[in-house]
């Protein structure tokens, strides 16, 4: 890990989007709450929250970093997308764009898995599902 003992702990925040190509059938069915698993958007945005809090565990040299406020927001884009966007923040020596982007990542996984059966062709497979354009759109520092 970075050592970041000498800086000073002060505001940071970090926004992170991402989206979903589904099937149009599929994003009706979750318009319709047709989701046998349940609501993918409200779990994805659970999953997406505990993801944020759990990131120094799942990639190896981020630091532990006490988050003060962790956001996600899921929600159909249009016909064949669902938007997720996290915003994190804390009071800390290092920025939480890492937690912004596990939080996002995380719950675009979760709504795949949701929705998986009505994603996979006839042999199994999955030629429309894919994540797409996960990346930062805000960093804030102070």
């Amino acid at each position: 890990m970075v050592d970041v003992t000498p800086k000073p702990e002060v505001y940071r925040e970090a926004v992170a989007e991402g989206v979903i190509r589904l099937r149009r059938e599929t994003i009706r069915a979750i318009r319709e709450g047709r989701i046998e698993k349940g609501d993918p958007l409200a779990t994805a945005e659970l999953a997406g929250i505990l993801a944020a809090k759990r990131t120094w565990e799942l990639i190896p040299l981020c630091h532990p970093i006490p988050l003060t406020h962790v956001n996600v927001e899921c929600s159909i884009a249009d016909e064949e997308h669902v938007r997720c966007t996290a915003r994190v923040a804390t009071t800390a020596k290092t920025g939480v764009e890492m937690e912004a982007l596990t939080a996002v990542s995380i719950a675009l996984l979760t709504v795949w898995d949701m929705v998986k059966k009505l994603e996979k062709d006839e042999e199994g497979q999955y030629p429309v599902t894919r994540i797409e354009l996960v990346r930062v759109v805000k960093k804030q520092k102070g």
